[in-house]
């Protein structure tokens, strides 16, 4: 049995071997043609250059609501793409299937000034073949008008106190200070400047910018990317929050906390996760506006400190344009500064009284301002 076995098994191997050399051996007719298609398939993967962007050209500059004009030419009139789609800051604007190869962007997608993505992709045969991506930048529309100030009051202030966030409610005047073994959360009774509570933070760490959103206090901190929420009432800890990049200034508007990293980008958190929804470069009609630092929200407005000036911003929330510039020059007498008299920072809003305090980093005073034109 084991013999007449093993004959089968070998005539099924030797009828196997010459089924198989058989097949391989004519090549001419569907394999062949199957062959065909596999390397016109492998052909049409390989991403073919089509189209080029003509206009705009790299850096391009609009105003805010400007419609943006967009001209194309293929690369060969002989390989025409089947379309081309369009997109303008990370958003499908169009799809463009024939001549003329151009398109104008409407002026509803130019609404926030900033650095924006122009990308066009190339579509043969349903695949992309080839991308091209240039990047424009929307100026705001509006000179920035220019206000001076008036004292309106003078408080006293603590000279130790590195201001880096300032908050008013209800009466009373929230204080973050920064500094390593330098950094707090603190209560300040207004008229004297007195601190009737305090809460230090590690010091490890460089306390920024804080706002004030229900009964809760947000704070954050420079180069660490942490940051603390306190109850109100008692700066008893509530909770932590993280972010991506340095923190800087901080306030609250409506449903939302918005943070400043030093450059000219403003942050909006949802503040239960503390994740960012949207966010806004700030320009005004000429450049981007950098070192944005304390923040306040007054009157439908965002006000900025800009870093190692005495100017604030007043900024467009929505559109990110700067509407106008504040000149604080001689605020601080030059009598009331020290050796270790830092820069103007800190702004604080009455919303009831419709009262605004201006500070800075070791500054002996705090001034009640009005803004003049």
């Amino acid at each position: 049995m084991k013999t007449e076995y093993s004959k089968y098994f070998i005539s099924l191997c030797i009828m196997f071997l010459l089924t198989w050399t058989l097949s391989c051996s004519g090549r001419s007719g569907k394999n062949a043609q199957t062959e065909g298609k596999v390397s016109t398939v492998l052909n049409n993967a390989i991403p073919v250059k089509l189209i080029k962007m003509v206009s705009p050209e790299e850096n391009a500059g609009f105003k805010l609501k400007d419609q943006v004009k967009l001209i194309l030419s293929v690369e060969d009139n002989k390989n025409l793409p089947d379309s081309v789609l369009v997109s303008f800051d990370g958003k499908p604007v169009k799809t463009i299937k024939s001549e003329p190869w151009e398109y104008i962007i409407p002026s509803g997608f130019t609404v926030t000034t900033g650095r924006k993505s122009l990308k066009i992709t190339a579509f043969k045969y349903g695949n992309p073949q080839n991308t091209v991506t240039r990047f424009i930048i929307v100026y705001s529309d509006v000179i920035p008008k220019k206000y001076g100030y008036k004292v309106i009051h003078t408080y006293p202030h603590s000279r130790d106190a590195f201001t880096q966030g300032l908050v008013y409610d209800d009466g009373v005047l929230y204080e973050g200070t920064g500094q390593e073994t330098g950094s707090s959360l603190r209560e300040v009774e207004l008229e004297t400047g007195k601190v009737i509570r305090q809460q230090n933070l590690d010091g490890s760490l460089f306390g920024e910018g804080i706002a004030l959103y229900k009964d809760r206090i947000y704070q954050v901190t420079w180069e660490n990317k942490v940051g603390f929420i306190y109850e109100k009432s008692t700066f008893k800890l509530i909770n932590k929050i993280y972010y991506p990049t340095q923190g800087w200034g901080l306030t609250a508007i409506n449903d939302r906390i918005v943070m400043s990293d030093g450059t000219n980008i403003l942050y909006f958190f949802e503040p239960e996760m503390f994740t960012v929804v949207s966010r806004i470069e700030v320009f005004d009609n000429k450049d981007k506006v950098d070192s944005l630092n304390e923040l306040e929200y007054i009157n439908g407005e965002i006000w900025a400190n800009i870093w190692m000036t005495d100017r604030i911003a007043r900024i467009d929330p929505v559109s990110g344009k700067v509407l106008g510039y504040i000149d604080l020059k001689g605020i601080l007498p030059s009598s009331d500064k020290g050796p270790d008299t830092d820069v103007l920072n800190g702004i604080a809003y009455d919303n009831t009284g419709n009262r605004i305090f201006v500070t800075g980093k070791r500054w002996p005073k705090l001034f009640e301002i009005k803004i003049t034109e």
